[in-house]
C-alpha cells in the first residue's frame, strides 16, 4: 500500500551543485521554500556563492564536500547532510563527469572513474537518500540528471553513454520498487546545456548559434532547474519512472542530421 508524498517538500539536497544545473537547482528549490544541502567535489568558493543564493531566498543552506566516485564513502556524506537537515524530502542526483575516449583507446581507469562518479556512487547515493525516506514514512522524490545520452549515443562517449544509458535504467527500477512507499524516480535528461561543461558557462544560450538543434541554441541551466524545481513539487507527483528530455529537440534530429551530413569526419573525436 502506497504513502503519498503527504506534504510539500521542505528539505533538499542537490549533488554538484557549485555550478551549472546543480546551482541553478538549488536556487530553483530555494525560491520554493525548501531548504537545501549543497555539495562540492573541487569548488568550495562555488558552493558558498551557491549557498549564498539560497539563503537570499529565505531558505537553509548547508554545504559538504561530496567525491561520489569515492565509494561507499559518499554515503555517508550524504547521510551527514540528511542528519544536518533534518531529513530529506528530495534527493537530486546531479554530480557527473564524461570522457571524449574512442572505444579502442580507453581504458580500464578512465572507464572505471566515469562508471563509479556516473553510477555506482550514484546508486550508493540514491540508495542513502531513499532509505532515509522510507524510515520517515513521508515519501518523497528522487530525480537523476542524465542526459540525452541516455537515450542516443555519440562518437567517442561510450563509457559516458553507458553510464548515462544505466542510470536512466537504474531510475526505473526505483520507480517500481519505491512507489509503495510514496516516492517517485524520475530522470530528466538535458541535451547541450549553457554550462561550464559545455564551454559556455555564463554566456546567454541565446546568443550561441546552434543550427543542429530545432530550437537553435542551448539550453540555460535555469530551464533544467525549473523543471527539476516542478518535479519536486505537489503538481508533479504522479510523474514516477519517466525520463523527460529536455534538450530544445536535439534528440528529433537523427534522420534530419543523417541526412544531411555529406562527410565521414562525425565518425572520429
Amino acid at each position: 500500500m502506497s504513502t503519498d508524498f503527504d506534504a510539500e517538500a521542505r528539505r533538499a539536497i542537490v549533488t554538484g551543485a557549485d555550478s551549472g544545473i546543480g546551482r541553478a537547482t538549488a536556487v530553483a528549490l530555494a525560491a520554493a521554500g525548501i531548504d537545501v544541502g549543497i555539495t562540492w567535489h573541487s569548488d568550495r568558493e562555488g558552493a558558498e556563492r551557491t549557498a549564498e543564493e539560497v539563503r537570499s531566498h529565505g531558505a537553509r543552506a548547508v554545504i559538504a564536500q561530496l567525491d561520489v566516485s569515492d565509494i561507499p564513502a559518499c554515503g555517508d556524506v550524504v547521510d551527514g547532510l540528511i542528519a544536518e537537515l533534518g531529513g530529506v524530502d528530495v534527493f537530486v542526483n546531479n554530480a557527473g563527469t564524461g570522457a571524449q575516449t574512442p572505444f579502442l583507446e580507453l581504458g580500464l581507469e578512465d572507464w572505471n572513474r566515469v562508471m563509479d562518479t556516473d553510477l555506482t556512487g550514484a546508486f550508493v547515493c540514491l540508495q542513502r537518500a531513499a532509505r532515509a525516506m522510507v524510515s520517515a514514512g513521508r515519501g518523497g522524490r528522487l530525480i537523476a540528471v542524465t542526459s540525452v545520452h541516455e537515450h542516443q549515443p555519440m562518437v567517442g562517449a561510450s563509457v559516458y553513454d553507458a553510464a548515462k544509458h544505466g542510470l536512466g535504467g537504474l531510475m526505473k527500477a526505483l520507480a517500481l520498487e519505491l512507489g509503495t512507499f510514496g516516492i517517485s524516480a524520475v530522470s530528466v535528461a538535458p541535451g547541450e546545456i549553457a554550462t561550464e561543461m559545455t564551454g559556455n558557462d555564463d554566456v546567454d544560450p541565446h546568443t550561441v548559434d546552434r543550427p543542429g538543434i530545432p530550437l537553435g541554441r542551448p539550453g540555460d541551466a535555469r530551464e533544467v532547474a525549473a523543471l527539476i524545481a516542478f518535479l519536486a513539487s505537489p503538481e508533479a507527483a504522479y510523474i514516477t519512472g519517466a525520463s523527460l528530455v529536455i534538450d530544445g529537440g536535439m534528440l528529433q534530429m537523427g534522420p534530419q542530421a543523417g541526412a544531411a551530413i555529406t562527410a565521414h569526419d562525425w565518425r572520429t573525436v
